[in-house]
Protein backbone atom coordinates (compact mmCIF):
# COMPACT_ATOMS: atom_id res chain seq x y z
CA UNK A 1 0.00 0.00 0.00
CA UNK A 2 1.21 3.47 -0.93
CA UNK A 3 -0.60 6.43 0.19
CA UNK A 4 -1.31 9.13 -2.28
CA UNK A 5 0.67 11.86 -0.36
CA UNK A 6 3.87 9.91 -1.44
CA UNK A 7 3.16 9.43 -5.00
CA UNK A 8 4.91 12.13 -6.22
CA UNK A 9 8.75 11.35 -6.17
CA UNK A 10 7.45 7.70 -6.20
CA UNK A 11 10.23 6.18 -9.09
CA UNK A 12 6.92 3.51 -9.67
CA UNK A 13 5.20 6.68 -10.73
CA UNK A 14 5.11 8.84 -13.65
CA UNK A 15 2.90 12.54 -13.71
CA UNK A 16 0.51 12.72 -16.40
CA UNK A 17 1.70 16.44 -16.37
CA UNK A 18 4.96 15.38 -17.82
CA UNK A 19 3.40 14.00 -20.66
CA UNK A 20 2.76 16.70 -23.28
CA UNK A 21 1.45 14.26 -25.98
CA UNK A 22 -1.71 13.61 -23.88
CA UNK A 23 -4.42 16.03 -22.65
CA UNK A 24 -5.57 15.68 -19.51
CA UNK A 25 -9.05 17.06 -17.72
CA UNK A 26 -9.45 14.99 -14.05
CA UNK A 27 -13.12 14.86 -14.21
CA UNK A 28 -13.45 13.84 -10.66
CA UNK A 29 -10.97 16.35 -9.50
CA UNK A 30 -14.32 19.14 -10.42
CA UNK A 31 -18.22 19.02 -10.12
CA UNK A 32 -18.18 17.53 -13.72
CA UNK A 33 -18.94 13.54 -12.79
CA UNK A 34 -21.54 11.45 -12.10
CA UNK A 35 -21.69 12.74 -8.65
CA UNK A 36 -21.82 16.55 -9.39
CA UNK A 37 -19.12 17.52 -6.87
CA UNK A 38 -15.52 17.32 -6.67
CA UNK A 39 -14.27 14.13 -4.97
CA UNK A 40 -10.39 14.20 -4.95
CA UNK A 41 -10.68 16.60 -1.77
CA UNK A 42 -7.66 18.11 -3.13
CA UNK A 43 -5.00 14.69 -3.66
CA UNK A 44 -3.34 14.60 -7.01
CA UNK A 45 -4.11 11.93 -9.08
CA UNK A 46 -2.41 12.91 -12.33
CA UNK A 47 -0.63 10.01 -12.24
CA UNK A 48 0.30 6.53 -13.71
CA UNK A 49 2.25 3.62 -13.41
CA UNK A 50 5.43 4.13 -15.53
CA UNK A 51 4.60 0.83 -17.48
CA UNK A 52 0.95 2.15 -18.08
CA UNK A 53 2.27 5.45 -18.68
CA UNK A 54 4.51 4.59 -21.61
CA UNK A 55 1.99 2.69 -23.40
CA UNK A 56 -0.31 5.30 -22.74
CA UNK A 57 2.74 7.95 -24.96
CA UNK A 58 2.86 4.71 -27.61
CA UNK A 59 -1.20 5.11 -28.21
CA UNK A 60 -0.61 8.98 -28.44
CA UNK A 61 2.10 8.63 -30.73
CA UNK A 62 -0.18 6.12 -32.79
CA UNK A 63 -2.97 7.96 -32.88
CA UNK A 64 -1.14 11.23 -34.09
CA UNK A 65 0.26 9.40 -36.85
CA UNK A 66 -2.95 7.99 -38.21
CA UNK A 67 -5.20 10.80 -37.67
CA UNK A 68 -3.11 14.02 -37.53
CA UNK A 69 -4.67 16.67 -35.16
CA UNK A 70 -6.67 14.20 -32.56
CA UNK A 71 -5.73 13.68 -29.63
CA UNK A 72 -6.23 11.67 -26.13
CA UNK A 73 -8.04 13.63 -23.07
CA UNK A 74 -7.43 11.51 -20.05
CA UNK A 75 -10.69 11.77 -17.56
CA UNK A 76 -9.78 9.55 -15.11
CA UNK A 77 -5.94 8.14 -13.83
CA UNK A 78 -4.98 7.05 -10.76
CA UNK A 79 -7.78 6.84 -8.62
CA UNK A 80 -6.91 6.24 -4.50
CA UNK A 81 -8.79 3.46 -2.96
CA UNK A 82 -10.24 6.38 -0.52
CA UNK A 83 -12.30 8.00 -3.56
CA UNK A 84 -12.84 4.67 -4.83
CA UNK A 85 -14.33 4.21 -1.77
CA UNK A 86 -16.73 7.22 -1.68
CA UNK A 87 -18.28 6.24 -4.86
CA UNK A 88 -19.04 2.76 -3.86
CA UNK A 89 -20.92 4.52 -0.71
CA UNK A 90 -22.50 6.87 -3.25
CA UNK A 91 -24.34 4.04 -5.46
CA UNK A 92 -25.22 2.43 -2.94
CA UNK A 93 -28.19 0.47 -3.26
CA UNK A 94 -28.72 0.98 -7.04
CA UNK A 95 -27.88 -1.04 -10.09
CA UNK A 96 -25.06 1.49 -11.27
CA UNK A 97 -22.36 -0.30 -8.89
CA UNK A 98 -21.91 -2.34 -11.72
CA UNK A 99 -19.75 0.21 -12.76
CA UNK A 100 -17.80 0.26 -10.10
CA UNK A 101 -14.79 -1.88 -8.75
CA UNK A 102 -16.24 -3.18 -4.97
CA UNK A 103 -13.49 -1.47 -3.79
CA UNK A 104 -12.65 -4.94 -1.17
CA UNK A 105 -11.15 -5.91 -4.13
CA UNK A 106 -9.92 -3.27 -5.88
CA UNK A 107 -10.23 -1.06 -9.07
CA UNK A 108 -7.43 -1.20 -11.30
CA UNK A 109 -7.45 2.86 -11.11
CA UNK A 110 -6.35 2.79 -7.63
CA UNK A 111 -3.39 0.54 -8.70
CA UNK A 112 -2.61 3.53 -11.23
CA UNK A 113 -2.51 0.61 -13.99
CA UNK A 114 -6.00 2.04 -15.46
CA UNK A 115 -7.39 5.18 -17.69
CA UNK A 116 -10.55 6.77 -18.57
CA UNK A 117 -10.56 8.71 -21.61
CA UNK A 118 -11.64 10.25 -24.94
CA UNK A 119 -10.54 11.48 -27.99
CA UNK A 120 -9.92 15.74 -28.86
CA UNK A 121 -10.74 16.87 -32.35
CA UNK A 122 -8.32 19.04 -34.25
CA UNK A 123 -9.93 22.53 -32.91
CA UNK A 124 -9.42 21.00 -29.32
CA UNK A 125 -13.46 19.40 -28.95
CA UNK A 126 -14.17 16.32 -27.40
CA UNK A 127 -15.99 14.09 -29.86
CA UNK A 128 -19.14 12.74 -29.93
CA UNK A 129 -18.85 9.29 -28.46
CA UNK A 130 -22.77 8.97 -28.54
CA UNK A 131 -23.23 8.92 -24.89
CA UNK A 132 -20.78 11.19 -22.07
CA UNK A 133 -18.10 10.09 -20.21
CA UNK A 134 -19.60 7.68 -17.02
CA UNK A 135 -23.11 7.62 -18.36
CA UNK A 136 -24.43 4.72 -16.40
CA UNK A 137 -26.58 3.17 -19.35
CA UNK A 138 -26.63 0.46 -22.17
CA UNK A 139 -25.51 3.45 -24.93
CA UNK A 140 -22.22 3.43 -23.13
CA UNK A 141 -21.65 -0.51 -23.68
CA UNK A 142 -19.70 -1.58 -26.52
CA UNK A 143 -21.11 -4.85 -26.67
CA UNK A 144 -24.64 -2.97 -26.72
CA UNK A 145 -23.05 -1.43 -30.28
CA UNK A 146 -23.99 -3.31 -33.41
CA UNK A 147 -27.68 -3.36 -31.57
CA UNK A 148 -27.58 0.30 -30.77
CA UNK A 149 -26.55 1.47 -34.50
CA UNK A 150 -29.31 -1.02 -35.81
CA UNK A 151 -31.69 0.73 -33.20
CA UNK A 152 -30.46 4.36 -34.69
CA UNK A 153 -29.63 5.23 -30.88
CA UNK A 154 -25.94 5.34 -32.15
CA UNK A 155 -24.45 6.68 -35.27
CA UNK A 156 -22.12 5.04 -37.79
CA UNK A 157 -19.90 8.54 -37.06
CA UNK A 158 -20.16 8.00 -33.46
CA UNK A 159 -19.38 4.37 -33.36
CA UNK A 160 -16.31 4.84 -35.51
CA UNK A 161 -14.85 7.65 -33.04
CA UNK A 162 -14.87 4.87 -30.46
CA UNK A 163 -13.08 2.33 -32.98
CA UNK A 164 -10.25 5.26 -33.01
CA UNK A 165 -10.00 5.54 -29.61
CA UNK A 166 -10.03 1.50 -29.19
CA UNK A 167 -7.81 0.84 -31.87
CA UNK A 168 -4.80 3.34 -30.09
CA UNK A 169 -5.56 1.95 -26.67
CA UNK A 170 -4.86 -1.74 -27.78
CA UNK A 171 -2.15 -1.79 -29.94
CA UNK A 172 -0.46 0.14 -27.10
CA UNK A 173 -0.92 -3.10 -25.27
CA UNK A 174 -4.41 -1.87 -23.12
CA UNK A 175 -7.76 -3.63 -22.89
CA UNK A 176 -11.33 -2.47 -23.05
CA UNK A 177 -14.11 -3.00 -20.87
CA UNK A 178 -17.64 -4.78 -22.57
CA UNK A 179 -19.80 -1.59 -20.48
CA UNK A 180 -17.50 1.35 -20.67
CA UNK A 181 -16.45 2.58 -24.01
CA UNK A 182 -13.76 5.07 -22.11
CA UNK A 183 -12.53 2.80 -19.73
CA UNK A 184 -8.96 0.83 -20.34
CA UNK A 185 -6.69 -1.17 -18.24
CA UNK A 186 -2.82 -2.25 -18.77
CA UNK A 187 -2.09 -5.49 -17.87
CA UNK A 188 -3.66 -8.42 -16.54
CA UNK A 189 -6.50 -7.51 -14.00
CA UNK A 190 -5.64 -10.64 -11.64
CA UNK A 191 -1.88 -9.93 -11.69
CA UNK A 192 -2.31 -5.89 -10.91
CA UNK A 193 -4.55 -7.08 -8.05
CA UNK A 194 -1.71 -9.74 -6.60
CA UNK A 195 1.42 -8.21 -7.47
CA UNK A 196 1.00 -4.52 -7.09
CA UNK A 197 0.98 -1.70 -4.40
CA UNK A 198 -2.66 -0.45 -3.94
CA UNK A 199 -2.84 3.40 -3.78
CA UNK A 200 -4.48 4.68 -0.29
Amino acid sequence: MIACEDIPGHPDFCSLLSLSAVSIELRYATPDNFVQRAIYGGLDCAWLRREAAAALLLAAAWLSAQRPGYRLLVLDALRPQRVQEVLWAELQGTPLRQYLADPERGSIHSFGMALDLTLLDPQGREVDMGSGFDEMSLLSHPDHEAEHLALGLLKPQQLAERGWLRAAMRQAGFQMLSTEWWHFDFGDRVAVRRDLPRVL
